[in-house]
């Protein structure tokens, strides 16, 4: 972990594993279908919480969930998701477990369509991310026309837990658009 606390976005100077993630994760352009499906999935559990309740939960995210497989997760049965529903180290809600599964299914019929899940994630932004230079917090908006077109078109594949909302911080977070602030050491260093 660097020591940069003076200049990097004021959002990720609250705890270590938020400094952690900003300094090594954070907006750094992914093109892995699996992580990218793994990120979708943790970005639509964070819906009505903060980021961090979610972060701090990842690698149980990833043991409960046979590390984000599709072809497993697609095999939940009704007690696997009880297993789940008493799991303290997730998040259990009900609506978002079965999610998962739902997504599971949207995700392996996007990738037979597209043949790769990241070509069809990384279609929104041509394929290249998008370096916003916003100076300030409050300058970086909630979502975007391009995340508003890729929630819709994830809905109308059958994805849950995708709204333009979590779409954009998932933009944000693998890499699609660079909203890192123009005063952070990283803007430049993830372009």
């Amino acid at each position: 972990m660097k020591n940069h606390s003076t200049n990097r976005c004021s959002w990720a100077n609250t705890a270590p594993i938020y400094i952690d993630y900003h300094d090594t994760e954070w907006g750094v352009p992914v093109f892995d279908e699996q992580k990218l499906f793994e990120s979708l999935i943790l970005d639509g559990m964070q819906a009505g919480l903060s980021w961090i309740t979610i972060l701090k939960r990842r690698e149980n995210y990833r043991q409960s969930f046979d590390n984000f497989d599709p072809l497993k997760i697609i095999k939940y049965n009704q007690r696997k998701i009880d297993y789940l529903l008493n799991d303290t180290g997730i998040i259990r809600n009900k609506l978002k477990i079965q999610s998962v599964i739902t997504n599971a299914q949207a995700y392996l019929e996007t990738k037979e369509e597209w043949g790769n899940f990241s070509d069809y994630i990384w279609h929104f932004v041509d394929g290249k991310p998008i370096k916003n230079k916003w100076k300030r917090l409050d300058q970086i908006p909630p979502s975007s026309s391009i995340s508003d077109a890729m929630s819709k078109d994830l809905k109308k594949r059958g994805f849950k837990f995708v709204g333009a909302t979590i779409c954009y911080a998932f933009m944000q977070a693998k890499g699609l658009v660079n909203d890192h602030l123009t005063t952070c050491f990283r803007h430049n260093e993830v372009g």
